[in-house]
């Protein structure tokens, strides 16, 4: 494994609080316990890669506040490299999260220090990439930044996931750039515009979304599985039967495998199964980046036929 995974993108600190239920308006409820973490989209899924053992960059911006202390001790914890991350005056990115006992999740997220990533951030790594690396992108930065980056790293010659989350205008040109564009089920309702409710529906605007853009889309769908095309077919991945717990992080350690499976070489497809049962092994645990699996754990799983 000499191909390395850049991940450019957000960094947030989790407040993540367990209880039975949503408050109702005007209603003070208590929850049951509360959590602090390191997460982000970028950041939990540089640190699902890390953990499988990909060597793996951080490209971000953190806070000159104690948040951005822990993010970046977090992360490092697990392997991912910093060596691009930026500590720029103000207060690093935060979400609140309401993780329920029926697996539910519900956050609020501030962008902080994300929205201070720039495209002389991504210049710097001029000389740093090499083609075939693979570069993830999320929707937590400015759009602006990502497009741009996406055009670099095309440059480069690198591989290019997006995981168009949180759902966000971004340019048809950009999108025709990417490889492999990875959305969940609401997310592909809103670039597809029209509701995702079945994997019937999702095989067939996977197929038109496929044939618009050029590359290979992947539409997750939770629990239920997921849907791949790579313009030639169009394949339903089942999920692997778990007993969840929560599903903080699941659909970021799905792309942190994505970004592994690759690395070794699979197939498409072969890479969406082995990404589910990274996702099948992050919400048997709370929390979003504790929770994510080594490679022995997701091999124990992926090998079960």
């Amino acid at each position: 494994m000499n191909r390395k995974t850049v991940v450019i993108g957000s960094l947030n600190y989790d407040v993540c609080l367990k209880q039975e239920r949503l408050p109702v308006e005007g209603e003070t409820y208590f929850a049951d316990s509360v959590n602090y973490c390191s997460g982000g989209k970028g950041g939990n899924q540089a640190v699902q890669a890390a953990k499988l053992g990909v060597p793996t960059y951080m490209v971000g911006c953190i806070g000159d506040d104690t948040s951005g202390v822990f993010l970046k001790e977090n992360i490092e914890k697990y392997g991912v490299h910093t060596d691009y991350l930026k500590i720029r005056p103000g207060n690093s990115g935060m979400s609140v999260a309401q993780s329920l006992y029926d697996g539910g999740v519900r956050a609020s997220v501030v962008r902080g220090t994300n929205d201070l990533v720039t495209k002389e951030d991504v210049d710097e790594l001029d000389g740093f990439l090499n083609p075939g690396d693979i570069v993830v992108f999320q929707l937590e930065i400015p759009i602006s930044t990502i497009e741009y980056a996406i055009h670099f790293c095309k440059e480069k010659g690198c591989v290019v996931i997006l995981n168009g989350a949180p759902a966000s205008e971004v340019s048809e040109e950009t999108l025709k750039e990417v490889d492999y564009f990875v959305v969940n089920e609401l997310e592909a309702g809103f670039f597809c515009k029209k509701p995702i409710e079945d994997k019937e529906t999702a095989l067939e605007e996977i197929q038109k979304m496929t044939r618009a853009l050029g590359n290979t889309c992947i539409y997750t769908l939770g629990k239920a599985g997921s849907v791949v095309c790579d313009g030639k077919k169009a394949e339903f991945v089942p999920s692997r039967k778990v007993q969840a717990v929560e599903s903080t992080g699941a659909g970021d350690s799905f792309i942190g495998g994505l970004c592994y499976a690759l690395t070794e070489n699979m197939d498409i497809f072969e890479a969406a199964k082995f990404a589910t049962c990274c996702s099948a092994k992050t919400v048997c645990k709370i929390g979003g980046q504790p929770s994510m699996p080594f490679l022995d754990e997701v091999m124990e799983l992926y090998n079960q036929k």
